[in-house]
């Protein structure tokens, strides 16, 4: 019986804080945005200018 005490303590421990972490996750805008991140990831970079390269004269 102290087995299963000891479970269950456990589980509900683990799902206070598994609910604690939704709620903070909601309130703070984690997920506000679920899109925007994932298509970033597949835009393209802008390419970077060439270096200027100067030439001395002969």
């Amino acid at each position: 019986m102290g087995l299963w005490l000891l479970f269950l303590t456990i589980g509900f421990t683990g799902l206070a804080v598994s609910v604690i972490a939704l709620v903070w996750a909601v309130r703070s805008g984690q997920w506000d945005d679920l899109e925007t991140p994932a298509v970033r990831a597949l835009d393209d970079d802008e390419p970077s200018p060439a270096p200027a390269t100067h030439r001395s004269p002969p």
